[in-house]
């Protein structure tokens, strides 16, 4: 059954349904929850704790191929990275609203797989689906919005604005991965199985780092952004907001074994460059990243440092402190390069 014939409203009762069966009321954000889908707006009982909000589309033939992606993983991404940006922030995501806007013939079914992703995401972070909007469009639009908070009341967030000359620069996991599986995709470049299985669900599969970006909150870090549109590019944007410049030497940069084997020279550049790993990048003293590497659950690396200098400058240099030049710097909406 297409969408147009099931209609707008039976579309929402239909998803409706799916979202109130997948409810977990040992959850704190369903058991909060006082209405979801179904009326005006949504409510929930607030608390004292600072509040987060973020919001983010996903385009068809912008940010994903119907060729390459399945409903149901597009669900999980699409949730996904807005999770991380709730986890650059340290916060803990609680519910999200989502609006659909689809093609009439669009099959249901795809649609309930999309939001089994994205339910399956939901569940494993502790996230409601409270509601949100449906209408028609020529290509599929994805939008989610999650509400969030800090952990505790009095704990501070974490910013783009608080880097200091001095400081190291770490990021958690590790990078390319995502990018790999992208160029594999739309390239059709074949792997065997294993290498194509992984690359794949490094891209279409993220993990926001949710509790990692909690520790970083609880172990003194201040500054921190997630890596959607690249690491150069997310760097930047940090510098920019902290008014300094970083210097990363590229070697110390945490790259897939199964990157280097495939892309070889060009391993690199999609670790720099490539995006959509939503890894965290942070910076603090030596003693603060000296902390969260002993608690985290993943492998934690410092690739370089901040340096007083024009904000914004990234400075990339090898094992011996020679310059490199890298020619993309990573993603961003509204260029023609």
């Amino acid at each position: 059954m297409r969408v147009s014939e099931l209609g707008e409203f039976g579309l929402i009762d239909l998803l409706a349904k799916m979202v109130s069966s997948s409810q977990d009321k040992q959850t704190p954000a369903w058991q909060r929850l006082i209405i979801g889908i179904g009326d005006d707006a949504a409510a929930w009982y607030g608390d004292t704790s600072t509040q987060l909000a973020t919001v983010d589309s996903l385009i068809q033939d912008v940010h994903f191929s119907l060729d390459t992606i399945s409903w149901e993983e597009m669900g999980w991404k699409a949730l996904a990275a807005n999770l991380s940006d709730i986890a650059a922030m340290g916060g803990v995501p609680k519910y999200a609203l989502v609006s659909l806007a689809l093609p009439g013939h669009t099959e249901v079914e795809d649609v309930t797989a999309l939001y089994r992703g994205m339910m399956e995401g939901a569940q494993e972070f502790g996230v409601a689906i409270a509601g949100g909007d449906t209408s028609s469009a020529p290509l599929v639009i994805i939008t989610i919005t999650i509400l969030g908070s800090t952990k505790s009341q009095g704990k501070h967030i974490l910013t783009r604005s608080g880097a200091k000359p001095g400081e190291k620069v770490a990021v958690t996991g590790e990078l390319g991965a995502a990018a790999a599986g992208s160029e594999m995709l739309t390239k059709q470049l074949q792997f065997d199985a294993d290498t194509a299985n992984c690359l794949r669900r490094a891209f279409l599969h993220p993990c926001p780092r949710i509790a990692e970006g909690q520790l970083l909150v609880e172990k003194g870090v201040k500054t921190a952004i997630d890596i959607s549109d690249g690491l150069i590019s997310d760097l930047t944007h940090l510098c920019k907001a902290s008014q300094v410049s970083a210097r990363i030497e590229i070697d110390r940069v945490p790259v897939p074994p199964v990157v280097k084997a495939n892309f070889g020279d060009r391993a690199l550049e999609l670790a720099l460059s490539g995006g959509e790993d939503y890894e965290l990048l942070f910076t603090g003293s030596s003693e603060i990243i000296d902390r969260v590497t002993r608690a985290a659950a993943c492998p934690v690396t410092v690739i370089g440092e901040i340096v007083a200098d024009e904000p914004g400058k990234i400075t990339l240099v090898d094992s011996k402190g020679n310059p490199v030049s890298l020619h993309k710097a990573g993603w961003e909406h509204f260029t023609t390069t």
